[in-house]
């Protein structure tokens, strides 16, 4: 684990990524990589790995992705917009993102996360957000 990653780790105690047991191997400016094992709390009720548990680790990769690259004078960011398209899922086992920003602005930043099942290695999941910069 990197240092940014420990740190995004330790971040996150007592808030949602927390609660869903999300883990951060690798965060370095324009890229963060985390993965997650899954539980039956990340199940839909129909059994199989619910939309919300593949969004929230995408979402938060792309955040911390975020943190990575903001403005010096930046004070933070929120979500404009985010996008999802699920091709596949997953009833056990560990999923991985790895996100990278694709704009890095002034005003906004655009990231790009993929979620792969690791054992099979198949894309689950592509997302695409915009952060407005907070100044």
């Amino acid at each position: 684990m990197t240092g940014l990653a420990a740190s995004f780790q330790r971040d996150q105690v007592g808030s949602l990524a927390e609660l869903l047991g999300l883990e951060w191997i690798n965060a370095e400016p324009g890229r963060v990589e985390g993965r997650c094992v899954v539980r039956p709390h990340h199940l839909a009720p129909n059994g199989y790995l619910h939309a919300a548990s593949v969004i929230a680790l995408a979402d938060t990769a792309c955040g911390y992705g975020c943190r990575t690259t903001l403005p010096e004078q930046a004070k933070g960011f929120t979500t404009a917009e985010l996008k999802a398209n699920f091709l596949g899922t997953t009833r056990d086992g560990t999923i991985s993102s790895t996100a990278t920003v694709v704009h890095a602005g002034q005003t906004t930043q655009v990231w790009d996360a993929s979620v792969r099942n690791e054992v099979t290695g198949k894309i689950i999941g592509l997302f695409r957000c915009t952060q407005i910069i907070l100044y």
